[in-house]
């Protein structure tokens, strides 16, 4: 295996025989930042966030976090002359909303981007199927959801790769995006993931949907995501939410009157 400053000293034989199955099947890793110089990087958490603006306004992010995404490569917010929106969910268990989300997607003919954790391949392996099949973005989420920031360089990485690889063996899939679990990550982090050759996928607009407690609030649900629509909105929706499958063909219906466009992550405009 070729490798551009990798610490060989630093991994443990057994996680060196997983790299070298995981590169046989497809993946490769860039190294775009010398491991050394992603050891010296700021392990800081950072807790991603932003201010809501108003009237079709984008998000203010704060230009540390905004400089630290750009710099990775990342994707936060699109182009704030385009009205290109992207709608991706995150995905760390079913609960049975998303068979209804999906044929909401396909009768709307709106693409999106599904992050999924090992748990949620290892239990709704059709459900990933179908996904791939309809022509979404299946993105890796890790393995066991943790914060990034609290893992050490070896175990982030196996995080990332174990569930690449899982997807490569079991779709000849290469998962090319990535959100930090919790929304939570580093300097370090965002590096390794860089290095991994994923592109960090944050969002421009989020709710308190997760809560599969606190549901039957459908109004509330679409006001809070129609009034922060804006050009180059990446959405962030949960998939355990009832909420989100009962309003998802009114919320795309009405975005599309409003004249924006639903894009495929793969077309991103920054």
């Amino acid at each position: 295996m070729k490798s551009k400053g990798l610490a060989i000293t630093a991994i443990s034989v057994v996680f060196l025989l997983y790299i070298f199955g995981l590169i046989s099947s497809g993946n490769r890793i860039q190294n775009t930042v010398p491991t050394s110089a992603v050891a010296s990087l700021s392990n800081r958490k950072i807790h991603w966030g932003m201010r809501r603006g108003t009237d079709g306004a984008q998000p203010d992010f704060g230009s540390t976090n905004r400089d630290l995404i750009q710099q990775n490569q990342g994707i936060a917010v699109g182009n704030p002359d385009k009205p290109y929106v992207y709608l991706t969910f995150d995905n760390g268990h079913e609960e049975g909303y998303t068979p209804k989300i999906l044929d909401v997607l396909k009768e709307n003919k709106v693409p999106a981007a599904f992050f999924i954790t090992g748990h949620y391949l290892n239990s709704a392996e059709d459900l990933v199927r179908r996904m791939l099949d309809e022509g979404h973005i299946v993105g890796n989420h890790t393995v066991n959801h943790p914060s990034m920031p609290d893992v050490d360089d070896e175990r982030l990485r196996v995080e990332i790769t174990k569930l690449h690889s899982s997807m490569f063996q079991r779709f000849n899939y290469e998962m090319k995006f990535l959100r930090p679990p919790r929304g939570e990550f580093s300097e370090r982090t965002l590096a390794t993931t860089r290095n991994l050759g994923y592109t960090t996928v944050m969002w421009s607009f989020a709710y308190d949907d997760w809560d599969k407690n606190n549901q039957g609030r459908e109004e509330y649900a679409k006001k809070k995501i129609l009034d922060n629509i804006h050009n180059g909105a990446v959405i962030l929706l949960h998939s355990t939410s009832r909420d989100n499958s009962e309003i998802l063909d009114y919320i795309i219906r009405e975005i599309k009157a409003r004249g924006f466009e639903f894009r495929h992550l793969t077309e991103f405009k920054p």
